[in-house]
């Protein structure tokens, strides 16, 4: 059964919705833009089926979570802190961490800058942020990143969020994305304060160099596992390869068929890794 909670953390108060037995091993599943907690709709129940504690918040600046005024309440280090608090705050030492997108820029962040907090790793359709500097000297992620540069303008990235949010929730499944989703979705962005947030992220990212807070050049020393859906139309394949000059207990699985909603577009598939990665014991 799906419940959900509020926790004040890091000087916010977060939304996040738990699943499974209370006693699982926890899983913190971390959303990207434009999600919120329901991007992970399709994970939740197996996961908590598989015995594990699984906890997916509203990010700040999300859906019912805490909006904070200024773009730097979105900085990097913030949002990962937020990460490291709530984990705290619901009486662990220690957590299994999944990030997508956004969620993944977290999550690389939280074992980059606070390892002992994280027992192992999972990233969909992230880039560390040591090769995500590499790949942005590309032209062709230039064009990619093309939305990146327009957020960072005023007011407009809102009305058009709110106008036009649904032409990024396209994946390669037809049924990756209901209607149900899409009105769910609206109402998420509809939530005062919400579109500004959410945008925020990438005007922060901006103010800080797009360096993802100054995280570009650390190791991740938990065992980490990176699916990537190789038709994301945002960032370049090339994203995942040489990962382990950084993360030496790597493994890597793309998905050609699938886009950046990977976990939407092959949920079978996915959460039988995830399972089977986040099952296993710490080395």
């Amino acid at each position: 059964m799906l419940t959900h909670h509020q926790a004040v953390v890091n000087g916010v108060r977060l939304h996040y919705v738990a699943a499974g037995p209370e006693d699982g091993p926890p899983v913190v599943l971390l959303h990207g833009f434009p999600e919120f907690w329901r991007a992970w709709e399709r994970q939740l129940g197996p996961l908590a089926r598989a015995g594990f504690r699984v906890i997916a918040p509203d990010l700040r600046g999300y859906n019912l979570s805490e909006k904070p005024m200024g773009v730097d309440a979105y900085r990097v280090g913030v949002l990962q802190e937020d990460v490291a608090a709530l984990i705290r705050t619901l009486g662990y030492k220690r957590a299994r961490v999944v990030g997508h997108d956004w969620g993944g820029v977290i999550a690389w962040a939280l074992a980059i800058r606070q390892p002992e907090v994280v027992e192992r790793l999972v990233i969909l359709n992230a880039p560390h942020p040591a090769r995500a500097r590499q790949v942005a000297r590309k032209p062709a992620q230039w064009r990619r990143s093309w939305y990146i540069f327009f957020f960072q303008l005023p007011w407009l990235p809102e009305r058009f969020l709110h106008r036009f949010g649904q032409w990024a929730l396209h994946g390669t499944n037809p049924r990756a994305y209901t209607d149900e989703d899409q009105r769910l979705y609206r109402q998420a962005w509809d939530q005062p304060g919400a579109a500004t947030g959410m945008i925020n992220y990438y005007r922060a990212l901006r103010r800080s160099g797009g360096g993802q807070g100054g995280v570009r050049e650390a190791t991740v020393r938990a065992p980490t596992l990176v699916l990537w859906g190789e038709r994301d139309v945002a960032l370049l394949p090339e994203l995942a390869d040489g990962l382990d000059r950084w993360v030496p207990d790597l493994r890597v699985v793309r998905f050609p068929r699938a886009s950046h909603w990977v976990m939407r577009d092959e949920p079978v598939r996915v959460n039988n890794l995830l399972i089977d990665f986040l099952s296993d014991s710490p080395a």
